[in-house]
């Protein structure tokens, strides 16, 4: 068991109000840490709610860091980043500024702050090598020759290389490339595959599967993955130290986890057809071994897909959600429609590029509209 002395330590997790952030600050106050959050709120900090007397929230954008920002810290977790492929599409010169610059910059900027750990948020995509090449669909570890070909997954891996160069006697910064994620979160996504999934199958009841399914994809828990990021805070520096990890509990065919999710489903009563679409479409496909942070740091993730089915089913049903169908769990239709209201209220920039205030106000007339519109 690694443990560290880090009672009242102060942890600055940027992006730290999106989908992981909201499960993963509750984790580390409850770990002894105190905890800082910068995060430019695209889908606002009610995420946040249940912790808000116990963290402090500073809204921004980490392309713009304010000097004090980093005041007291002791180590970052850099969540923020435009997140997957669509929405690093969405703007290719804002994934380029926040998904690399800024998160280097960052890095930098608390080396020389002197601030001990920095853990990098990366991702399993930067394996990708597209549908259609089993050939060169084969098992990753992290010391695999890779070729990211997506802006994300580019942008991801150049951050990395420059973040790791950092390293020294005085500077710990470690790399998380994680798999696709699932699971519950105050802050929730339905456009990630497993939650996608139950939904539409809730909403539906069937699964569509394009390319008949034949992607592969690595998984891990949110839990799990708030787990990984807690156990980099509090791993020796020898161990961790400009080291790349993958964290996944798994590499799954997805016509196989659609068996899994229909089969727990079954099991719950809830009827599911699987309707397979051989229609070519250009998706990822990956694998990633886990095997490295097991055997140097002993994390083996525990969350299976079939309990976290269960788990989204009951909150689902039980009316955890005001409005499962809302824009604001799905990343690319909520920016869409940010941009549709900051176009009506007369501001020419992409929301990308507001400042805070005007991004709140987009957000506030976003969200009226998103429940006219649910209504």
């Amino acid at each position: 068991m690694i443990t560290s002395n880090h009672e009242g330590s102060l942890v600055l997790v940027t992006g730290g109000a999106g989908y992981i952030g909201c499960q993963l600050v509750p984790v580390l106050l409850d770990g002894g840490y105190r905890v800082r959050v910068f995060d430019v709120m695209f889908y606002g900090e009610a995420g946040l709610n249940r912790v808000r007397d116990r963290v402090e929230i500073v809204e921004g954008d980490i392309r713009s860091v304010p000097a004090d920002l980093l005041d007291g810290v002791s180590a970052i977790i850099n969540l923020a980043g435009l997140s997957t492929e669509p929405a690093a599409e969405y703007r290719p010169e804002a994934n380029q500024e926040i998904n690399f610059k800024a998160a280097v910059d960052l890095a930098r900027l608390a080396k020389e702050r002197k601030v001990r750990r920095f853990i990098q948020a990366s991702s399993g995509s930067i394996y990708d090598v597209g549908a259609g090449h089993p050939e060169k669909d084969i098992m990753h570890t992290e010391d695999s020759l890779v070729a990211p070909f997506r802006i994300y997954s580019i942008t991801k891996r150049e951050a990395e290389k420059r973040i790791l160069a950092m390293a020294d006697d005085g500077f710990t910064p470690v790399v998380l490339r994680k798999g696709s994620v699932y699971g519950y979160s105050p802050r929730m996504r339905f456009d990630l595959v497993v939650n996608a999934f139950v939904l539409n199958a809730l909403q539906t009841g069937y699964l569509v599967l394009h390319n008949g399914g034949e992607m592969w994809r690595p998984l891990l828990s949110i839990q799990d993955a708030a787990a990984a990021y807690k156990l980099m805070l509090e791993a020796p520096a020898e161990k961790i130290s400009a080291e790349i990890f993958n964290v996944t509990n798994g590499n799954y065919r997805i016509s196989e986890l659609a068996l899994r999710v229909r089969q727990r489903l079954g099991e719950l009563n809830i009827p599911c057809d699987l309707r397979p679409d051989y229609n070519f479409r250009n998706l990822r496909s990956c694998q990633a071994s886990g095997q490295k942070i097991a055997q140097q740091l002993t994390f083996t993730p525990k969350v299976t897909v079939e309990e976290t089915v269960g788990d989204l089913v009951q909150k689902i049903r039980g009316g955890a959600f005001h409005d499962a169908t809302d824009p604001a769990f799905h990343n690319i239709r909520w920016l869409d429609l940010l941009e549709e209201t900051r176009t009506k209220l007369g501001y020419p920039d992409s929301v990308l590029s507001l400042s805070s205030e005007q991004l709140r106000q987009v957000r506030a007339a976003t969200k009226q509209r998103s429940a006219v519109a649910c209504d």
